[in-house]
């Protein structure tokens, strides 16, 4: 007798003696359920790819730190103090490389239009090990900007401006010159040597030159920062409070969060509301448990009757309808558990077959800066679907069983 509620409830649940209208009800809200749960799965798992992708490309460019030094460091022009600066930060354990840079917003003046980016100087030698630079090099490489004047630029601001390698290119500086005709921004020509193409927003406003033509071009007289790569990316904003002790006053730390973190804070907030969005499938998926509970509660009155009065309590009742409505949902919830898992791993797969069978291109590479959908799969992600949809079914299976344990026996047989 201990186990009869659990024994009614999947029996009520999987029984073929239900009407046919029941039971049709009862397959939807399974079919509900599982659709909700594999659709939230795979679509937080493109999410994931979404912004793996994004984080990779992006942050391939960007050092994990930087230092931008006082006006005093940069006006003084010390290169001893840089070197020492550099020395101390290369003292710390999580420090794996520094090197120099100066970095300026320019105007780059070519053949079609003007457009303007940010040009940075940096060391060729020591560049490899604190960015991805070289790996995304689709013409030339670091080492072509050894002649002085010369000038690697990102594929899309190359387009724009209409140059290609072995071309010059005019660079207005932000820094004017006096003339007999009165005052001028300075210009130079710069010849462009490479490309780089990531497939962000970088391709169109980065632009590289060697650390001489920097000074030579802003005149700086030295340095205005120092790169540093770290040994873990995601943990590098938390090194403010250790760096404080060795930079002293002589500059600033400041860590890729400040530069991008605000994009990957819009892509967790948009996850966030793409998660609530679709759980609103699963909550119209636990609706329909509430239907199919309050008809199967309907159907059974005589049960219940005839079960109260051989002695079964209000409790029992409840927790025999309860079973019930569990059983169907956790049914659709682990079946769209394993549909979304499987989907989410083999959606690249999916999406290349639908564009075999249509003969057509989803993900253009010549628009999109992928080829293929990418997805990555979270587990934490897996069990707060499948939790977010238990808690729903069980909040949705209440009032059906409380309302079964109202019926009154004496009523129900009244006229049997």
């Amino acid at each position: 007798m201990a186990s009869y509620t659990r024994f009614l409830g999947l029996r009520y649940g999987f029984s073929r003696q239900r009407s046919r209208f029941t039971t049709v009800v009862s397959l939807a809200s399974m079919l509900g359920m599982l659709l909700g749960v594999a659709s939230l799965i795979t679509v937080l798992s493109v999410m994931n790819g979404f912004a793996g992708e994004l984080r990779g490309r992006i942050l391939a460019l960007v050092p994990h730190g930087y230092v931008e030094l006082t006006p005093t460091q940069t006006d003084s022009g010390s290169t001893d103090a840089t070197a020492a600066l550099s020395d101390s930060l290369l003292a710390h354990p999580r420090i794996l490389a520094v090197a120099p840079f100066v970095r300026e917003t320019v105007l780059f003046s070519g053949p079609y239009r003007q457009q303007g980016a940010v040009l940075t100087g940096i060391d060729i030698k020591q560049q490899s090990a604190l960015t991805e630079l070289e790996q995304f090099m689709l013409v030339g490489s670091l080492d072509d900007l050894e002649p002085d004047f010369s000038v690697v630029l990102g594929a899309s601001l190359a387009r724009m401006l209409g140059v290609v390698p072995g071309d010059d290119v005019r660079i207005v500086l932000p820094q004017v010159r006096t003339t007999p005709l009165g005052l001028f921004p300075r210009s130079r020509l710069l010849t462009v040597v490479g490309l780089f193409e990531v497939g962000a927003q970088q391709d169109s406003v980065l632009a590289y030159v060697s650390l001489n033509s920097a000074d030579r071009l802003l005149k700086t007289g030295g340095t205005r920062g120092l790169q540093i790569r770290t040994n873990d990316l995601m943990t590098a904003p938390g090194l403010q409070a250790s760096l404080e002790p060795l930079i002293a006053g002589r500059g600033t730390y400041r860590p890729w969060s400040e530069t991008q973190g605000s994009l990957f804070r819009a892509i967790r907030m948009e996850k966030v509301t793409v998660s609530i969005l679709l759980l609103g499938v699963v909550l119209v998926a636990a609706f329909n448990v509430v239907s199919t509970l309050v008809m199967a509660v309907t159907e059974k009155r005589r049960d219940i009757a005839v079960l109260r009065t051989m002695g079964a309590t209000p409790g029992g009742i409840s927790r025999i309808f309860l079973t019930q409505g569990l059983a169907l949902a956790l049914l659709g919830v682990l079946a769209g558990t394993v549909f979304g898992v499987l989907l989410s791993i083999y959606i690249a797969e999916v999406v290349d077959f639908f564009e075999r069978l249509m003969g057509a291109r989803i993900f253009d590479p010549s628009v999109y800066f992928i080829s293929r959908l990418p997805s990555r799969l979270l587990w934490s992600d897996v069990a707060f679907v499948g939790a977010s949809a238990t808690v729903l079914s069980v909040l949705a299976a209440i009032y059906p069983a409380w309302r079964a344990s109202r019926i009154a026996p004496a009523e129900v047989l009244r006229y049997e």
